[in-house]
């Protein structure tokens, strides 16, 4: 038997599609298969399998577990819950070897997805190219699994609680009709203080607001809810709760860089000199302050699964996206898992005796754009920027190249990269004045138009 994936939905961190357009039942199926057969392999035997609130997570569950198990792989089935609790499940498990969540993460309803991790590291890039070989050869293990059902939800949720602190906070929490919503409900028992929930019902059509806490529009719910009750500041997640948004307690976004800057400090002051490691889209503000505390700034590429992998071989013990994945090695276990991102808050402002609003205030305004995202053509992608690279390199312009290039001047700095899950450039530019920023942006320009584009209207993720 073999299987041919849609080609668009084998990315680079994770699979993803439409569903009953580029993916469906018989892609699950296939996805096990290979899976399964990566892990039987690699001299593992066992899985855990959780999905998200998305309608069409149970029968992508089904038909996951069947190719898992005609591979001879037993499966343990967490049920539906947010990806660190599966993560949670894969770290703590002695004899489970590898774990899949079934997940569209921020996606609208109509699309759904896998995340995947064999052996406690990610599996992605090449791993995830080497599924639709296998597919199209037929290459699978022939077995015979077994399938047990587990709820994992009060252990991870208790796992979560212990890094809060004793002081009471006034927090509110919006879930967005997102997987995280009954692990929230569960957490706030447990901590001290006063919380307020937001649409912790579970519903796969995002019925409120769409579940991505990194789009401003998303979080005016909760603004308002902060307002209304006065609040010390309010938390947000995204569809499978590995993300993590915040506002403080005067309604001000604290974008993914700033709340490193906060988690920053506190785990400096616990494991001085660390490496600490946040994206080339993050604010040079960071990478100035993680320095000025004595660690060690280090930039790398965007992607939850790359962060990882670099933690593991630094032995750093916090990283950090600017999309809101935050990954705590120190007192857990390098994932990224938002629901602890927000304990972690109560606990850095408690331990550093300073309010949400009062770390938040005390950042440097640097004057910024959102992430701007435009359409190119998917062969054309990373060709443009080879070919920025080749140009800046001939005018001897200060470049990083960790992941597209990001120019420093006078004025600051700016971003041009290509993503890795869509047919579209990222820009991004960062300076101290509206002139500077201006100059940033007429530079990227300057550049698309030399590789015979434009900057084109800004498209969702």
């Amino acid at each position: 038997m073999t299987h041919v994936f849609h080609p668009t939905s084998l990315r680079e961190y994770d699979i993803r599609g439409i569903i009953d357009e580029t993916l469906g039942t018989d892609d699950a199926y296939a996805i096990g298969r290979g899976f399964g057969t990566c892990l039987i392999r690699a001299g593992g035997k066992k899985a855990a399998v959780g999905y998200d609130g998305r309608v069409s997570s149970p029968m992508l569950e089904e038909a996951l577990v069947r190719g898992l198990n005609d591979c001879g792989v037993d499966v343990v089935r967490i049920g539906m819950g947010p990806t660190p609790m599966l993560y949670y499940a894969e770290a703590v498990s002695e004899d489970v070897d590898g774990g899949i969540e079934i997940t569209g993460s921020h996606n609208p309803a109509n699309y759904n997805g896998f995340k995947m991790v064999l052996q406690g590291r990610p599996f992605f890039g090449a791993d995830i190219q080497k599924l639709g070989q296998m597919a199209a050869a037929g290459d699978w293990v022939e077995g015979k699994g077994t399938s047990v059902h587990l709820d994992i939800l009060d252990e991870y949720v208790a796992r979560v609680a212990q890094a809060a602190p004793q002081k009471p906070f006034r927090i509110g929490w919006d879930a967005g009709n997102g997987a995280a919503g009954p692990a929230i409900e569960k957490l706030v028992k447990m901590l001290p203080g006063e919380h307020h929930l937001l649409f912790v019902d579970v519903d796969g059509q995002f019925p409120n607001h769409h579940p991505d806490p990194t789009d401003p529009k998303n979080l005016v719910d909760l603004q308002k809810l902060v307002a209304e009750k006065n609040l010390d500041f309010g938390v947000a997640f995204d569809g499978d709760g590995d993300r993590i948004g915040a506002i403080d307690g005067e309604g001000r976004v604290i974008w993914g860089d700033q709340l490193m800057q906060i988690y920053a400090e506190d785990v400096l002051g616990e494991v001085p000199g660390a490496t600490i490691i946040a994206d080339v889209k993050a604010s040079q503000a960071l990478y100035d302050r993680i320095a000025e505390l004595g660690g060690e700034p280090l930039m790398w590429k965007t992607g939850h699964s790359l962060i990882k992998s670099k933690m593991k071989e630094t032995g750093s013990p916090l990283a950090g996206e600017m999309s809101g994945h935050i990954f705590f090695k120190h007192e857990y276990y390098g994932f990224d898992d938002a629901i602890y991102a927000a304990v972690r808050l109560m606990a850095a402002s408690a331990k550093l005796g300073k309010s949400v609003t009062e770390l938040r205030g005390a950042m440097p305004d640097m004057i910024n754009t959102p992430e701007m995202r435009f359409q190119v053509d998917e062969s054309r992608k990373f060709a443009v920027i080879e070919e920025v690279l080749a140009r800046l390199s001939a005018d001897g312009a200060d470049v990083n190249n960790t992941d597209g290039a990001r120019v420093n001047t006078p004025d600051g700095w700016w971003l041009l990269r290509a993503s890795n899950t869509q047919d579209v450039l990222v820009a991004r530019a960062e300076a101290s004045s509206d002139a500077g920023l201006d100059r940033l942006m007429a530079q990227i320009d300057t550049q698309l138009a030399a590789s015979g584009l434009e900057r084109g209207e800004t498209v969702g993720h």
